[in-house]
């Protein structure tokens, strides 16, 4: 049997596309939902479902995590990806070698020089909600660590950069920060330095360098994170 058509447009899609819109219209459905959805994304996900997609991913990298006890903090609006983070940073740095080229800037540890972060899988894996972009947050641009330190607003760690760039690169085999750097402004090296993580599209390679703390530039910039 054929289906009608409206113009191009099957008359049953654009039934749908009219219910939509209602549901948009009466707060059924929130603008945030539908943005989820045409990322191809369960909009109505519950925490548990992230945490198994989560478990099931980790396995696959080769990681026995218990996230049993990881609790998620309450999403705030424009904060729609979820990262739990088993690792120290130089596993998570270990990780994306195994899958990708990487480099870093000392030929030491990141487990040794990185002595400081805000979070840490010390006590058991943990999640933190940050914005899902490719580029690390627009809004944060030209704000130094110092200066994110003074507005109290809490960036993502180096470790958080590296299990993000992790699994978005298994989930759509693309890369993060291809045209500007995620200041990691969470962590602190030994020597004081802030890290910093980048795609380096030239050699296609992922890049972990250090910056000073005052250090302020446009493509400079932190992603916020809700814990």
């Amino acid at each position: 049997m054929s289906k009608e058509m409206i113009g191009d447009v099957p008359g049953n899609v654009l039934g749908m596309l009219e219910d939509l819109f209602l549901k948009l219209r009466k707060g059924v459905l929130s603008p945030d939902e539908l943005e989820l959805f045409l990322k191809k994304k369960n909009p109505f996900a519950l925490p548990s479902d992230l945490l198994i997609d989560w478990q099931n991913f980790w396995k696959r990298m080769g990681i026995d995590a218990d996230l049993r006890k990881v609790k998620i903090p309450k999403k705030p609006k424009g904060f729609d990806r979820l990262l739990v983070n088993p690792l120290t940073p130089q596993k998570a740095y270990e990780l994306c070698a195994s899958k990708f080229k990487c480099w870093k800037y000392s030929n030491e540890s990141l487990d040794k020089i990185v002595v400081h972060e805000d979070r840490t899988a010390k006590d058991g894996a943990y999640a933190v909600w940050v914005r899902e972009r490719v580029e690390p947050d627009e809004e944060l641009k030209g704000k130094s660590a110092n200066d994110l330190v003074g507005m109290k607003v809490f960036g993502n760690t180096l470790t958080e950069a590296l299990v993000y760039k992790l699994k978005f690169n298994d989930e759509t085999g693309q890369h993060l920060n291809l045209a500007n750097w995620n200041l990691c402004s969470g962590s602190r090296y030994s020597d004081g330095y802030v890290p910093f993580v980048y795609w380096y599209g030239h050699y296609s390679e992922m890049c972990v360098g250090h910056t000073y703390p005052a250090d302020s530039f446009d493509y400079l910039r932190s992603r916020q994170t809700v814990s």
